[in-house]
């Protein structure tokens, strides 16, 4: 019950839900300072022709191709990349490393993920720090790429975002999104998306892929959620993180629910 209120009231109510998911993800990072099985906040994606992963990141490499499939549409090698809502950082660690930016910026809201990344992803040209998604802490003109992974659902004015987006992109850079939305969400969606002033210069389904993987790797996801989550939170982390079985697994297989990773360009003039 306690769940489901949550979710009710972040999904509907814009004026708390930015607290209310800051407030969850402070909670996270805090009370899982040390878990190892968790360093992407990501659903994955699978598919026929995933890319080769070093054995210290086998275990989570569903959310690490997700990682992949949205940020290797353009070149970013020698770029500077900034990731939103960079999380556990998990995926920040991973572009930097195998995509190979020149510097790579996590942002979060969360001072407790922040402090999480830093002690945790300990790379060459990344670094993480703290701020809001709808008033980006950086000069205008400030990044080759912008990447955003399944967290502007979050966010109480997605306009405001995307804005930002633009504001802080150098001409011709790219904004590298994927997220999910109700179905009765999509018409919004693609026009907000119309409305950003970026070019939009692919926008995918990629639903499928992101069941495939989350079947694929129910077994880790609910073996963990046992393990590391106290028995009274472990509905609402199990529903979280996409246990077999959960809403967003169930949603997202019957069609209700759809996931897309777009690639949109600021004009270069």
């Amino acid at each position: 019950m306690i769940t489901e209120s949550f979710l009710w009231v972040a999904e509907r109510v814009p004026a708390v839900r930015r607290a209310l998911w800051r407030g969850f993800f402070e909670f996270a990072a805090s009370y899982f300072r040390h878990a190892d099985f968790w360093s992407f906040m990501n659903y994955g994606y699978a598919d026929d022709a995933p890319p080769k992963l070093k054995a210290a990141d086998w275990d989570e490499r569903y959310p690490a191709y997700l990682y992949y499939r949205v940020a290797s549409r353009v070149d970013l090698k020698d770029r500077d990349v900034l990731e939103v809502s960079s999380g556990r950082g998990g995926g920040a660690s991973y572009v930097k490393r195998y995509l190979g930016p020149r510097k790579l910026i996590g942002l979060d809201i969360a001072a407790s993920a922040v402090a999480f990344c830093r002690r945790v992803h300990k790379v060459d040209g990344l670094e993480f720090r703290q701020g809001d998604a709808e008033r980006l802490p950086f000069p205008d003109a400030s990044f080759d790429a912008v990447i955003n992974v399944e967290a502007s659902f979050c966010y109480p004015t997605i306009e405001r975002f995307y804005a930002e987006v633009k504001r802080v992109l150098r001409p011709g850079g790219y904004f590298l999104y994927a997220d999910l939305r109700w179905e009765q969400e999509i018409p919004e969606f693609d026009r907000r998306l119309a409305e950003s002033g970026l070019a939009l210069i692919e926008r995918t389904e990629i639903t499928k892929n992101v069941v495939a993987a989350l079947d694929l790797d129910s077994d880790r996801r609910r073996a963990a959620n046992v393990r590391e989550v106290p028995r009274v939170l472990q509905s609402l982390f199990g529903k979280f993180i996409g246990v077999s079985g959960t809403r967003i697994p169930v949603e997202l297989g019957s069609g209700r629910m759809r996931y897309f990773a777009c690639v949109l360009k600021k004009n270069p003039g």
